[in-house]
């Protein structure tokens, strides 16, 4: 009998270890848990967090820590990568893609990034040269459009990820040539360096 309780006992430790691995190896470990990973905020570095003066849903948050918090709770939420034409234009709330995240991100702080686009693209169309017909279901929902609205109506900051005390919560940034566009965290690592929300 006392041999079977140490071979169950030696079964769940190696059952336990092994689940801790796989949870640590997918990066579901809680943060700051004893094998998660550190997880480091702009006052572990002194960096002083911009916050937004205007509140424009009323609902007592600034907007950049509510566009932040939608973009959170998208990334949360884990839609299903679908990249797909919605009449509409809004995919449903467990698909989507990088932009996605960026419309439901500001609809958060109370703003229609569709809307906004929209109006964009008619009161500027030279600027969008590159859309042969104005589809207000798709166009906010391309990284092009979005650069060249954001590029338009938002103050542009550096690139240079070397400039960490620069790269605040809530920003927007696209990657490459139109490739993506995900939302800076309130999150850093070790180096200070910033995490992305895409």
């Amino acid at each position: 009998m006392k041999k079977v309780v140490i071979i169950v006992l030696l079964i769940c430790i190696v059952l336990f270890i092994l689940g801790v691995i796989l949870l640590n190896y997918f990066n579901l470990m809680p943060e700051n848990s004893i094998l998660g990973k550190k997880v480091y905020y702009a006052k572990d570095f002194n960096i002083t967090v911009i916050k937004s003066t205007i509140d424009y849903n009323g609902n007592g948050i600034d907007d950049y820590t509510d566009i932040l918090e939608g973009a959170r709770e998208d990334a949360r939420n884990k839609p299903k990568y679908v990249n797909a034409y919605y009449a509409g234009g809004y995919p449903p709330s467990n698909e989507g893609v990088c932009t996605d995240l960026v419309w439901r991100a500001f609809e958060k702080a109370g703003y229609s990034l569709k809307d906004m686009v929209d109006e964009h693209i008619r009161n500027n169309r030279d600027m969008y040269s590159h859309i042969e017909t104005i589809d207000s279901n798709i166009d906010f929902r391309r990284v092009r459009n979005l650069e060249i609205y954001f590029k338009d109506t938002a103050k542009t900051l550096t690139n240079d990820p070397n400039e960490i005390e620069e790269w605040m919560p809530g920003d927007i940034v696209i990657f490459g040539e139109y490739d993506h566009i995900g939302i800076i965290s309130d999150k850093r690592n070790k180096d200070r360096n910033t995490v992305f929300i895409a």
